[in-house]
C-alpha cells in the first residue's frame, strides 16, 4: 500500500492522518476551535504543499499553508484572501482550495462566500480576485441556498489551462474557456425543482461537481434535487439519478482512472437531511449511470443519520483507488479497494466538513 495523507477538516479543526505500511495514525486538533471547510493538497511539487482555509470566530477565515505535512504552519501577516475594497465585500468563509493540474504550475482557486472565485499564481502564497465572475451580468440575481451564497466547487482540465468551471450555490454552473476573463451560465439539463420555472439559465442549486480524469470531456453532478453527467464538459446534462433511493444529496466522486465509475451519498430529502432508508451506504456506478449498486460492507448497520457533505467524500487516486468519507455524526471511515469493503478510521471527532486524500510516499 502506498503512503497516504488524509486531511479531515471539521467544525472545531484539522486532523491529519498518515497511513504507512499499511497502518494509520492521527494527530490533531490543528487550529483548535476554528472551523475547516476547505483543504488543498497540492502534490504537483517536489515537495506536498497542505492549505488549509481555518475560520476563526474571533479572528474571521484565513489560509494557512504547510509543507512539511502539517509539522509546522505559516500564515501571512495579512490575508491572503481579501475582497478589494470598490467591491463593497468582506469574506464570509473559504469553501474550496483547489489546486490546478500540471497545465498549471502553482495555480491555486480558492472559493469564496458571498459567491467570488481567486486565483493565486504562486501556490496559494497570494490570491486575486477573478473579476469577470463577481462582475457577471446576472450576479444581481443570484440567490444564496440552504448554506448561504458561496463557490463551493471550481474544476479544472488537464488539456487545457485556459478551461474553467465553477458551482454555485445557488446560482449553478458557469464555465470560462479564456483563463476567467468570461462566463457563462451551463445548466443545461439541470432542473430547478423550487422554482417556478424549473429549467432557467441560472439558480439551479447544484451541490458538487466532479470530473471523471480519464475522460476530462465526462462530468458528474449532484443537484439539490438530481444526479446528472455531461459527455462535453458541462454544455449539457442529462439525469442518470433513476436507480438511487432518493436523488437528493451533497457529494459526489469520479473515479480516478474509470470515466464510467462515480459515487453519490443519497439523503432522504432537502426537508429531512439524513441517509436514505436511513442506511449508511455509498451508491457506486460503473456505467455512467445507466445502473447504481449500494456499498455497505463494514458500514454501520441499522438506523444511521450521518450525513456526509459536499466536500467530506474523497479519493487518493492511488491503484486501486483508495476511498474516504466523513460524516456529521463525526465518523470516519475508508476503504482500500474502491469501495467494495471499508473500515471505520475514527469516531466522535467534531462534525466532519471535509476531506482530502493523496499519496504522498
Amino acid at each position: 500500500m502506498p503512503d497516504v495523507l488524509l486531511a479531515v477538516g471539521t467544525r472545531k479543526g484539522l486532523f491529519l492522518g498518515r497511513r504507512r505500511a499499511g497502518t494509520w495514525e492521527f494527530d490533531g486538533p490543528h487550529f483548535t476551535g476554528e472551523a475547516v471547510y476547505a483543504v488543498g493538497l497540492d502534490l504537483r511539487g517536489p515537495v506536498p504543499r497542505v492549505l488549509v482555509g481555518a475560520d476563526s470566530a474571533h479572528w474571521g477565515p484565513s489560509v494557512f499553508r504547510s509543507d512539511d505535512l502539517g509539522a509546522s504552519w505559516q500564515e501571512p501577516a495579512s490575508p491572503t484572501v481579501r475582497f478589494p475594497k470598490d467591491t463593497g465585500a468582506s469574506l464570509e468563509r473559504l469553501w474550496q482550495l483547489q489546486p490546478a493540474g500540471p497545465e498549471a504550475p502553482g495555480v491555486v482557486y480558492a472559493g469564496a462566500e458571498p459567491a467570488a472565485l481567486f486565483v493565486s499564481r504562486d501556490g496559494g502564497d497570494s490570491f486575486e480576485l477573478v473579476r469577470p465572475l463577481w462582475e457577471h451580468p446576472s450576479r444581481s440575481r443570484w440567490e444564496p441556498g440552504g448554506g448561504g451564497e458561496g463557490l463551493h466547487t471550481v474544476v479544472t482540465d488537464p488539456r487545457n489551462a485556459a478551461a474553467l468551471t465553477v458551482a454555485v450555490s445557488a446560482a449553478g454552473v458557469f464555465r470560462s474557456g479564456d483563463g476567467g476573463a468570461s462566463w457563462a451560465p451551463s445548466n443545461d439539463g439541470v432542473s430547478a425543482v423550487f422554482l417556478p420555472d424549473q429549467h432557467p439559465e441560472f439558480g439551479q442549486c447544484v451541490h458538487k461537481i466532479a470530473r471523471a480524469a480519464a475522460d476530462p470531456d465526462r462530468l458528474y453532478l449532484q443537484n439539490h434535487w438530481g444526479v446528472y453527467r455531461s459527455d462535453d464538459a458541462g454544455a449539457h446534462w442529462s439525469d442518470i439519478g433513476d436507480g438511487l433511493p432518493s436523488d437528493f444529496g451533497f457529494t459526489v466522486l469520479a473515479h480516478p482512472s474509470r470515466a464510467d465509475t462515480a459515487y453519490v451519498f443519497p439523503i432522504t430529502a432537502d426537508s429531512d437531511r439524513v441517509p436514505a432508508e436511513r442506511r449508511c451506504r455509498l451508491f457506486r456506478t460503473t456505467d455512467g449511470g445507466a445502473h447504481w449498486e449500494p456499498l455497505a460492507s463494514g458500514l454501520p448497520t441499522g438506523d444511521h443519520y450521518g450525513t456526509v457533505l459536499r466536500d467530506a467524500l474523497c479519493t487518493d487516486a492511488a491503484d486501486p483507488a483508495g476511498l474516504y468519507f466523513g460524516n456529521r455524526n463525526g465518523e470516519l471511515y475508508a476503504s482500500a479497494d474502491e469501495g467494495e469493503s471499508w473500515r471505520q478510521l475514527a469516531a466522535h471527532l467534531p462534525d466532519v466538513l471535509c476531506v482530502r486524500a493523496g499519496v504522498v510516499g
